[in-house]
């Protein structure tokens, strides 16, 4: 079950990232954009870690504060329950 679930956020955080990319590159040329309810689903179902190095490579969304304190915090919650897997035997509950 740990794999699964270190798999899909691994999944998560590639589709964010590259979203984040996407959305900046359609904001460059004034294209369709990806709404910001979308960029923090994906943060908040897996993809915070992508989310965050998106938002930070790509410099999209990084004057906006609730993107840059809120994926940052949303990165870390995962960071955590990524150690917590691989540190643990994987249960959740005791």
């Amino acid at each position: 079950m740990t794999n699964v679930i270190l798999i899909f956020i691994l999944i998560m955080s590639i589709i964010a990232f590259f979203v984040m990319g996407y959305d900046k590159s359609q904001a460059r040329i004034q294209g369709h954009r990806i709404s910001e309810k979308t960029l923090w689903t994906l943060a908040v179902l897996g993809g915070g870690i992508g989310a965050y190095i998106g938002m930070q490579l790509f410099r999209h969304k990084t004057k906006h504060t609730n993107f840059r304190v809120g994926f940052l915090m949303v990165m870390i919650l995962y960071a955590f329950l990524i150690f917590y897997l691989l540190t643990t035997d994987g249960s959740i509950i005791a």
